[in-house]
């Protein structure tokens, strides 16, 4: 297989740029607030509750509903999974189902997008550095037709200015009184946490783990990766069963985003749960 090269003809300058710039962002923004304001355990308690927002927003919201539709929601679940996924600065839902059903579809082959078999950086994040063959949305048919997820794709950085970046600022400012810590440390900060943590579900959890389900691909369950990624850790399972809307199955593995969906079904703001039947996993399991 011919590897993937990096030359600035073929970099997305403006992803580069992002994805460069933005830890230098958040450690001198960091020492600012720090050296100005004074630390303060409340930004502390902001960045993490961005992080659980932000991080639901993808793997709630653009990973299991709308990827995957191993769910369905009303559409004041939908709008604040939409605020949030966007806030994590992963690109819009359209695009981001888009490349991630085409992962699903031609995984560990020259078409998929994070192809593991192109090295560990490159499923990382070297991908995004790169431009694009093609931007078709041939894989997102449905999406196309959702008017919530149109909205959020013409309005994308609109998205990203007000909830990613503005949003923690003011309310570092309104309940600390240090905008200086909430956008640089709930907002750039954990931009940059958040987004190692979803790359490490495209590198680490294709490289580390147990294959208990599908041994003929990469993907690998890992529960330390379960952790910092509200469940998505179980990725073997995950790329063995797509549709189910858990992907820690056992009572005891960590899977907040399962939770979330099963917590937000009993007060009916989502339905249609898709499980798979316990025999299907077991015969997988056994094969």
């Amino acid at each position: 297989m011919c590897k993937k090269t990096y030359s600035l003809k073929n970099l997305n300058k403006t992803n580069t740029l992002f994805l460069l710039i933005t830890p230098l962002i958040a450690i001198a923004g960091t020492i600012a607030w720090l050296k100005i304001d004074g630390f303060d355990w409340r930004i502390l308690a902001l960045s993490l509750i961005f992080y659980i927002a932000t991080g639901l927003g993808i793997t709630a919201g653009y990973h299991r509903l709308f990827a995957h539709r191993s769910y369905q929601a009303s559409w004041p679940v939908r709008l604040l999974l939409l605020i949030f996924g966007a806030a994590a600065v992963q690109n819009s839902a359209l695009k981001w189902c888009n490349d991630h059903r085409v992962h699903h579809g031609k995984v560990d082959t020259e078409l998929d997008p994070y192809n593991i078999n192109e090295g560990f950086f490159y499923a990382h994040m070297g991908w995004i550095l790169l431009l694009e063959d093609q931007n078709e949305y041939k894989y997102s048919k449905d999406l196309l037709k959702d008017p919530m997820v149109m909205f959020q794709h013409k309005f994308y950085l609109g998205f990203v200015a007000l909830f990613s970046f503005g949003l923690p600022a003011l309310i570092g400012y309104l309940w600390v009184g240090s905008w200086l810590g909430g956008l640089f440390v709930a907002g750039v900060a954990r931009i940059v946490f958040v987004h190692h943590c979803t790359f490490f579900i495209n590198s680490l959890c294709h490289v580390v783990g147990t294959r208990p389900y599908d041994k003929g691909q990469t993907a690998r369950d890992s529960w330390i990766m379960a952790l910092f990624t509200y469940g998505e850790g179980y990725h073997n399972f995950h790329h063995t069963f797509q549709t189910d809307y858990r992907n820690g199955i056992k009572w005891y593995h960590f899977d907040p985003t399962k939770w979330l969906i099963r917590s937000l079904n009993f007060v009916g703001l989502t339905w249609n749960l898709k499980r798979t039947r316990p025999e299907l996993i077991q015969a997988k399991i056994q094969a």
